[in-house]
């Protein structure tokens, strides 16, 4: 960080924003909603109608898969608004349609928002983060990997560790708090209680097992009316991709070779908030997940600015931030490999932790 890091404040950065930009307009959100599940809801009709059920269509399903759970990523990206309280300035209506839009997604929706609200808290912080914290490389673990590495090469290693991310990412994260900050040990948020889910919210994540249940067993009753195949092309395969997009989205957000974490000596709420990364999508795909990827600096300074002022809001914070603002203008393909590349962090002396390029 340059020396303007320490003379800025988020008071003053909130001020380069108008201030009608954090107002919050319900209908306005809903519309997005409306959109999202009716885009959704549209190619499931289609595939459901026009795609025949069996091998010879596999690679046409493959292809729904991909479509589909790109376009609902969108109401994933929207029910993670509703846990910052973007939809609306009265707290039971964002909890009620997030937990609508979440539990849909088979996503817990309060014991995610307490443990992304960790994650808010402690962005970039070397062992207390939450999520997408990196290994030390000096570490047991990095030099295992570091090993693997020069075992597989690079080409291989990135693939592996590109699958990892997208395949396998969400659930060893929610099963087990892999990736999660080393302060807290063994997390879970399903084994619960622990250092992420303590007592005192149990009856949430209680109600979040609950809606998920709900789900599944719709999902039982809709195959028992019809078959695996069918739950499985129309729903499973667009969850996957769903997921998917959620770690690839969220690991691009905060690694990269060029973007420091903090240990304790050195952390600032403010200097880890400042440290993600904007990335540079397919116009399509910002469409379709409301600019998540690409104002995420925004979101993480003011997570309660609602979605559709997000891009006017940035051209401000760019412009108050500087050389402080972390954009990456590269094909996100090519960032993600070359993130996924990376094995762990070193000191680099006063506090700071930054990625070997190895």
């Amino acid at each position: 960080m340059s020396k303007k890091e320490l003379e800025i404040t988020l008071g003053q950065i909130r001020k380069a924003i108008p201030q009608h930009l954090f107002q919050k307009n319900e209908l306005r959100f809903l519309i997005s909603v409306v959109q999202a599940i009716s885009y959704t809801l549209l190619l499931t009709y289609i595939a459901y109608n026009y795609i025949p059920l069996n091998w010879l269509a596999l690679p046409i399903w493959i292809g729904y898969a991909f479509i589909t759970g790109t376009v609902a990523t969108g109401i994933w990206v929207l029910g993670h608004e509703c846990s910052h309280f973007a939809f609306s300035d009265t707290k039971w209506l964002n909890d009620a349609l997030g937990f609508l839009l979440h539990q849909a997604l088979l996503v817990p929706y309060f014991s995610l928002q307490h443990s992304h609200s960790v994650h808010h808290a402690k962005t970039n912080h070397l062992t207390q983060g939450e999520a997408h914290t990196p290994v030390i490389i000096d570490s047991k673990m990095g030099k295992l990997y570091q090993k693997m590495k020069d075992i597989l090469g690079e080409e291989c290693f990135t693939f592996i560790q590109i699958f990892n991310i997208a395949v396998l990412g969400w659930p060893l994260y929610f099963l087990v708090g892999v990736s999660g900050g080393s302060a807290r040990g063994f997390t879970s948020h399903l084994i619960v209680p622990n250092k992420l889910l303590p007592k005192k919210i149990l009856h949430k994540v209680a109600v979040s097992n609950v809606g998920i249940c709900l789900v599944i067993y719709q999902l039982y009753k809709w195959y028992l009316a019809t078959s695996f195949a069918e739950v499985m092309a129309l729903y499973i395969g667009p969850y996957l991709v769903v997921n998917m997009w959620l770690t690839i989205i969220t690991s691009l957000q905060h690694n990269d070779l060029n973007i420091p974490h903090y240990d304790e000596s050195a952390w600032t709420w403010l200097k880890g908030n400042l440290c993600t990364i904007d990335r540079n999508y397919p116009l399509w795909i910002n469409a379709l997940h409301f600019e998540t990827g690409t104002t995420h600096v925004l979101h993480h300074l003011f997570s309660e600015l609602p979605h559709y002022n997000a891009r006017e809001a940035n051209i401000y914070l760019k412009q108050i931030l500087g050389d402080l603002y972390y954009q990456d203008t590269k094909n996100f393909w090519i960032s993600l490999y070359q993130t996924a590349s990376l094995v762990g962090v070193e000191h680099k002396g006063n506090g700071v932790w930054k990625f070997v390029k190895t």
